[in-house]
């Protein structure tokens, strides 16, 4: 009796059992594991620099109410301490925005890798690949995970044939036409 387990067909090795659906499914599962390992690697720097900028927030707070304490001196220094606090409190404003773009990145990134494994495990089991009604419950299923409207709209356009730049056209126009005040309070 032989112990040995068949490994799949690959097309590396095809034989007779070779199969471009598995070839496909092992592609969408290595997309899924770069987009996963670089959303980690991007998590652990984000959330090393939020803990950095954490601490200075609280830094030039206290910096700030120490110079309110001090007498007005002929050198301007408290005037030079409170503008100099408020220079870097902005810029740190500055950074926390862009911390929220890059939360609405990996997001995006999420649904990605999410939209990818259930698109993998749909095309790699022959009882659901050819079923239109499983394709319309994938579909249903990736466009519920999205709470942002851009992806929404995008999601849309392109179920509804539009070609990737025409896709990106139109949310180009709608954010031109309606412009977010501010784009960093944006709830996602």
């Amino acid at each position: 009796m032989n112990s040995e387990v068949k490994q799949p067909s690959t097309a590396q090795a095809p034989d007779l059992d070779w199969s471009q659906i598995r070839e496909t499914v092992r592609m969408l599962h290595l997309t899924v594991a770069q987009i996963e390992m670089a959303m980690r690697e991007g998590d652990d720097s984000i959330n090393s620099l939020t803990d950095s900028f954490t601490t200075m927030v609280g830094s030039v707070d206290a910096i700030a109410a120490a110079a309110r304490d001090l007498a007005e001196d002929d050198h301007g220094i408290k005037g030079t301490i409170q503008g100099n606090c408020a220079t870097v409190a902005g810029q740190m404003h500055a950074v926390i925005v862009a911390f929220q773009f890059y939360d609405k990145l990996s997001q995006r990134l999420s649904h990605v890798n999410h939209s990818l494994a259930t698109l993998a495990t749909l095309v790699g089991d022959q009882t659901r690949l050819y079923n239109p009604y499983e394709w319309r419950a994938l579909q249903q299923k990736i466009r519920s995970r999205y709470s942002m409207q851009e992806e929404q709209d995008m999601f849309d356009a392109l179920l509804a044939g539009a070609s990737i730049n025409e896709a990106l056209q139109v949310l180009e126009q709608q954010r031109r036409v309606a412009p977010d005040a501010d784009p960093a309070i944006e709830l996602f």
